[in-house]
């Protein structure tokens, strides 16, 4: 097929070979399966971020400032080096979290590097060595759905303890090959400490995943998996061996309102306090005072 414009240079570096055809085209990428040499790959080409229609992308990016302070000035405000700069970062995030997912443990394609917007990784395939298919396109046994859901949670889990949370799992986000569920499209994946909305991310991933296969497997549904994994996160038991039951108990205990609302009356009173204090230091002397 045509050379594709942006997987030029890469041709003309001797990275790709040969464009074989095309795979897919999704809101972020198109994906295209490549030779290198004597081995057969994918090439995501990310799209500009105009012809993305990737929705909500702010509460992704949160936490993945840099130390760059030219860098975040620049994309605060948005002028062309700070875009560039935000492309990067959210190309970089994907290419990041495949790395660091794949050295956890995690069922992730195997990446071979990212130039100039293409990632290269590898092209999962099924027992037959064709393309594998996206979960969404399989009927699965009942067997089968409890024994998947039981990996995909395992390894939701695994990204969790490597401080990795997908954001956008669901059934399209899947692949199945010979031996399983394969977790892909990660460039919306937020840093589990560094991002506030990384616990709601968690539990939607959690619920997308479990109410696919609950079609198959219906006693899948009163599972509390979401809860379970994000308990085990906070408690640092992600990091060894660790198993799941799908099941959690609610805290018995209950918070005092009043004492909580005192410590936040507390907290404003000394910050009131603070910038009173901070404002007389600067207040100009009056002669004779």
């Amino acid at each position: 097929m045509k050379m594709p414009k942006r997987i030029k240079p890469l041709y003309e570096d001797g990275i790709v070979d040969e464009v074989l055809s095309q795979l897919m085209s999704g809101k972020e990428a198109t994906v295209y399966v490549v030779r290198c040499g004597s081995d057969v790959r994918c090439a995501k080409v990310y799209k500009e971020a105009a012809k993305r229609s990737f929705k909500k992308a702010v509460e992704y990016q949160e936490g993945r400032r840099g130390r760059n302070s030219r860098r975040n000035r620049a994309m605060d405000k948005k002028s062309s080096f700070g875009r560039k700069q935000q492309e990067e970062a959210w190309q970089n995030a994907e290419v990041d979290a495949l790395y660091r997912l794949a050295d956890a443990g995690v069922r992730v394609p195997q990446p071979f590097g990212c130039f100039d917007g293409v990632l290269l990784m590898e092209l999962v395939t099924d027992g037959d060595g064709d393309v594998a298919p996206r979960l969404n396109d399989v009927h699965l046994t009942e067997e089968q759905a409890l024994e998947d859901h039981a990996v995909i949670m395992h390894n939701v889990a695994k990204m969790l303890g490597a401080g990795v949370v997908h954001g956008d799992l669901s059934e399209f986000n899947v692949l199945l090959d010979e031996y399983g569920p394969v977790i892909i499209d990660l460039p919306q994946a937020v840093d589990a400490s560094g991002n506030n909305n990384a616990k709601r991310m968690l539990e939607r991933d959690v619920e997308n995943m479990t109410n696919y296969y609950a079609q198959f497997a219906p006693q899948l549904s009163n599972s509390q998996y979401a809860k379970e994994i994000w308990e085990l996160y906070e408690n640092a038991e992600l990091s060894s061996s660790f198993e799941l039951t799908g099941q959690y108990k609610e805290s018995e205990h209950t918070a005092d309102v009043d004492d909580i609302l005192l410590e936040i009356k507390a907290a404003f009173e000394e910050e009131q306090a603070r910038q009173e204090r901070k404002r007389l230091a600067n207040e100009p002397q009056q002669d004779g005072a």
